[in-house]
C-alpha cells in the first residue's frame, strides 16, 4: 500500500519555499521590533536633549529628567547667559570690602557650578544613551544570527528524516510486492496439484473398473490364455498405480510444503501490513509536523521581515542620532573649554577668597593687638526643653547683614531690640570644633612665648563649663581646655624636628567664697576634704616686677602628655565646688583657674621662650530671687556676685582709663590683673542663655562684654632669652 506522500519530492534548502536569507532578514526585523519599544522613552528624551542643546537653551529640571536641576528650582541658561557669565566682572564700590566681594564671588561660583553640573550630567546621559543603542543593535544582530542557524539546522534535520522515511517506504513496498507474487504462485501451484490429484483418482477408478471387466471377460472367455496377459497387465497396472501413488504422495508433500510456505508468507504479510500501518501513521504525523513547521517558518519569516524593517528604521534613527551626537559633541567640546575656563576662574576665585579671609583675620588680629583690646567671643547655647515654658517669645536673634553676620547679636526686651557686635558670635548650632578653630591660633601663641588668658563669663546655666570643659564622651563634645592641651602637645612634637625642647607644668585652683583652694593638693577626695584642708592653709597672690603672678604653696605638676593632663583635670573636677540651685542642677560655685606654663629652648638658635596659658571657668552670676539659694548656697551666691561685681568695677575703671584700678577688691580681679591690665593676649567668652525668663541677666552679660571689648590693655609682649626659671608657677 503506497503512502499519499510517496510521490512528493524531498525538500532541500535550495528548493525550500523560504530561503535562509529571507528567514534571517525577517528574523532581524522581528528582533528589532521586540527590542526597540522598551527604550522608546529613552529615544524621546535623547531627541529632546539634542534639540535643547542645539537650540543653545539649557533647562535645569528636577531630578528624574535628563536635565539636572538645582534644589532652588528651574534655572535657564542661554548662550548669551553663558558668555555673559564668562565675561562678568565683580562690581564692588569699595575694593577693600572683602565681605561684599566674597558674597558676590560666592553667588558667581554658585551659578558656575550649576552650569558645570548640568553639562557634566548631560554628557553622561548622552554617552549612556549611545551605549544603550549600540548594545541593543548588537543584541538584535546576535539573536537574528542564532535564529538563522537554528532554522537552518531544523530544516536540514526535517529533510533528512523525510528522505529516510521515503526510502524505507519504497523498500517496504518492493518487498510487499514480491511477497504478493510468491503468494499467487503458491496458490496456482496448489490449484494445479488439486487438479492432478483429481485426475489421478479418476484414472485409478477407471483402471479398477476396466480391470474388473477384464477379469470378468478373461474369466468368461479365455481364463487361462489371458491369465498371463492379465497378470502382466495387473503388474503393469500395479506398477503404474505405485508410480501414481508415489507421484500422489510427492504432490501431497509438495502441497503441505506449499501450505506451510503460504502460512509463513501470510504471517509475514500480516506483519508487513502492521509495519506499513505504523509507518503510514508515523508518516502522517511527520507530515503534520512538517506542515506545522512550514507554517511556523512562514510566520517567523514574516516576523523576520518586520524585524528587518524595524532594524532598518532603527539604523536610520541611529545615523540621525550619530549626526546629532556629533553636533552635540562639537558643542560639548566648546562648552568643555568654557567649563575649564570657568573652573580655572573658580579655583582662582576660591583661592583669593581663602587668601582674603586669612588676610582679614590676620589684619583683624593685628589691629586688636595694636589696640590692646580684650577680644570677646559670644556663644548662645541651644534652647532646652524647660526654657521659656508657656511662651513662644524669641528673645535672641542674629542679624543677616554682610557687616554684622557672624559678629552681631540682637536681644529683645519688652519689645525693644538691642544690638551688640563682638569679634565673633557663635549661634546655638555651632559645635565645639567650630569654637576651638577660632581660638587655636591664640593657643599657639603660648608656645611662641606669649601670655594667653581665655575665660568664660555668663549667668548660671548659660554653658560656660560646657564651653571650657565639655563632656568626656563622645569625643566631639570635648571643650576648649582638652582641645587646647591636645594642640599644645601635638605642636610640641612637630617643633621637636626644628630643635625645640619644651617643659610643661600644670596647676589648678579655685576661688571659693574669696578663698583660694588647691585642686591638685595631695590626699584630697572631694569638697569636704578640700574645705577641711584649706581651713588651715592660706594661699597668697604675689606679683613681681616682670608682671608675673605667683600663688604661694600651690601644687605644681610636671606633665609630658595630654593624657596626664586629662587625668589631672578629672581629679580637679572631683574636688571642685558644685551645688544644686533652681537655675542649674550642677552649678559651679567657684571660679576655676587652669594654668599651663610652657618653657622652650632651641639648642640650634640658643633661643629660650616662656609662655603661659590660663584657661578660666568663672562661676555664674545669678539673682537670689531666681536661684532660691539659702544657707551655704546663699553665702556662695553673695561671694560670686561680689567677685563678678569687682570684675565689673575693674572693667569700668579700665574703660574710663582711671589712674586707680581696684584690682585688690577681689581675689579674682587680683589674680587676673596681668590678663586685664598687662601684656597678655586675653579672650573672653560671654555665654548667653536664650531662655526668655533670663533676658535680664543676658542683657547684663552682653553689656558687660561690650565694655570688656572696648577696654584697651597693654600690647602683648613675647618673653624670650630667659636664662633662669623660677620653680614657682606664674599664672600670668
Amino acid at each position: 500500500m503506497a503512502s499519499k506522500n510517496q510521490n512528493k519530492p524531498p525538500s532541500s534548502p535550495s528548493h525550500s519555499k523560504y530561503s535562509v536569507d529571507d528567514v534571517s532578514v525577517d528574523k532581524r526585523r522581528r528582533i528589532g521590533n521586540t527590542r526597540m519599544p522598551p527604550n522608546s522613552g529613552t529615544r524621546v528624551q535623547s531627541r529632546q536633549a539634542f534639540s535643547v542643546v542645539n537650540g543653545a537653551k539649557i533647562h535645569l529640571r528636577p531630578a528624574g529628567h535628563l536635565a539636572i536641576g538645582s534644589d532652588s528650582g528651574v534655572t535657564e541658561f542661554t548662550r548669551e547667559d553663558v558668555e555673559a557669565l564668562l565675561i562678568e566682572k565683580l562690581r564692588i564700590k569699595n575694593k577693600f570690602n572683602y565681605k561684599e566681594k566674597s558674597e558676590q564671588m560666592a553667588e558667581y561660583i554658585k551659578r558656575l557650578k550649576q552650569c558645570i553640573k548640568w553639562f557634566q550630567q548631560c554628557e553622561g546621559n548622552y554617552v549612556t544613551e549611545q551605549e544603550k543603542l549600540k548594545n541593543l543593535l548588537e543584541l538584535a544582530e546576535k539573536k537574528c544570527n542564532d535564529m538563522e542557524l537554528l532554522m537552518k539546522a531544523k530544516e536540514d534535520e526535517l529533510n533528512s528524516i523525510i528522505m529516510e522515511l521515503r526510502k524505507n517506504l519504497e523498500a517496504l513496498q518492493g518487498k510487499f510486492s514480491k511477497e504478493e507474487l510468491n503468494k499467487l504462485e503458491a496458490l496456482d501451484s496448489l490449484a494445479k496439484e488439486k487438479d492432478s490429484r483429481l485426475a489421478a483418482e479418476r484414472l485409478n477408478a477407471s483402471l479398477s473398473e476396466e480391470l474388473k471387466r477384464s477379469q470378468e471377460d478373461n474369466a468368461s472367455n479365455v481364463q487361462k490364455a489371458s491369465q498371463d496377459e492379465a497378470m502382466k497387465q495387473k503388474e503393469a497396472l500395479g506398477s503404474e498405480v505405485t508410480c501414481l501413488r508415489g507421484e500422489l504422495q510427492q504432490v501431497r508433500d509438495d502441497r503441505d510444503r506449499q501450505l506451510l510456505q503460504v502460512q509463513a508468507l501470510s504471517a509475514e504479510v500480516v506483519k508487513y501490513k502492521e509495519c506499513t500501518g505504523k509507518s503510514i501513521a508515523e508518516l502522517d504525523s511527520l507530515t503534520t509536523k512538517t506542515n506545522e513547521l512550514e507554517s511556523t517558518c512562514l510566520s517567523q519569516s514574516e516576523q523576520i521581515r518586520r524585524l528587518h524593517e524595524q532594524l532598518a528604521f532603527a539604523e536610520k534613527k541611529l545615523k540621525l542620532s550619530d549626526i546629532s551626537a556629533m553636533e552635540t559633541r562639537s558643542e560639548f567640546e566648546e562648552q568643555k573649554t568654557i567649563i575649564n575656563q570657568l573652573q580655572n576662574r573658580l579655583a582662582d576665585a576660591e583661592s583669593k577668597i581663602v587668601e582674603g579671609e586669612q588676610l582679614r583675620k590676620k589684619l583683624h588680629n593685628t589691629i586688636l593687638e595694636l589696640k590692646g583690646n580684650i577680644r570677646v567671643f559670644c556663644r548662645v547655647r541651644p534652647i532646652l526643653s524647660d526654657d521659656g515654658v508657656g511662651t513662644d517669645t524669641k528673645v535672641v536673634s542674629f542679624p543677616t547683614s554682610a557687616e554684622a553676620q557672624g559678629r552681631g547679636i540682637d536681644l529683645t526686651q519688652n519689645g525693644q531690640k538691642l544690638s551688640f557686635t563682638f569679634d565673633k558670635v557663635f549661634m546655638p548650632d555651632a559645635s565645639q570644633e567650630d569654637v576651638f578653630v577660632e581660638i587655636s591660633q591664640l593657643v599657639q601663641s603660648a608656645l611662641d612665648g606669649y601670655k594667653v588668658c581665655i575665660f568664660a563669663y555668663g549667668q548660671t546655666g548659660s554653658g560656660k563649663t560646657y564651653t571650657m570643659m565639655g563632656k568626656p564622651a563622645p569625643p566631639d563634645q570635648k571643650g576648649l581646655i582638652p582641645r587646647s592641651l591636645e594642640q599644645v602637645f601635638e605642636t610640641r612634637q612637630i617643633l621637636q624636628a626644628q630643635g625645640w625642647k619644651y617643659e610643661m607644668q600644670v596647676s589648678m585652683l579655685e576661688i571659693y567664697n574669696e578663698t583660694i583652694r588647691d585642686l591638685l593638693a595631695p590626699n584630697r577626695s572631694g569638697f569636704d576634704a578640700s574645705r577641711a584642708e584649706n581651713a588651715g592653709k592660706q594661699y597668697s597672690i604675689k606679683h613681681d616686677a616682670n608682671g608675673n603672678t605667683y600663688v604661694s604653696d600651690l601644687t605644681i605638676v610636671d606633665v609630658h602628655s595630654s593624657k596626664e593632663v586629662s587625668y589631672l583635670l578629672d581629679r580637679a573636677a572631683q574636688s571642685r565646688s558644685v551645688g544644686k540651685t533652681q537655675m542649674n542642677e550642677q552649678s559651679s560655685r567657684s571660679h576655676f583657674v587652669f594654668t599651663l606654663r610652657i618653657t622652650g629652648f632651641n639648642e640650634s638658635t640658643d633661643q629660650q621662650v616662656q609662655g603661659v596659658l590660663n584657661l578660666i571657668d568663672l562661676a555664674g552670676s545669678e539673682r537670689l530671687s531666681k536661684s532660691g539659694s539659702t544657707g551655704d548656697r546663699l553665702k556662695e551666691t553673695q561671694a560670686i556676685n561680689k567677685s563678678l561685681s569687682s570684675l565689673s568695677d575693674v572693667i569700668f575703671a579700665l574703660a574710663k582709663k582711671e589712674e586707680h584700678v581696684p584690682y585688690r577688691n577681689s581675689k579674682l580681679t587680683y589674680l587676673l590683673q596681668p590678663c586685664l591690665g598687662g601684656d597678655s593676649k586675653t579672650l573672653m567668652f560671654v555665654n548667653v542663655s536664650p531662655d526668655p525668663s533670663s533676658v535680664g541677666e543676658s542683657l547684663c552679660s552682653l553689656r558687660f562684654a561690650a565694655r570688656v571689648n572696648a577696654c584697651e590693655i597693654g600690647v602683648p609682649r613675647r618673653q624670650t632669652n630667659l636664662r633662669s626659671l623660677d620653680s614657682r608657677l606664674s599664672i600670668g
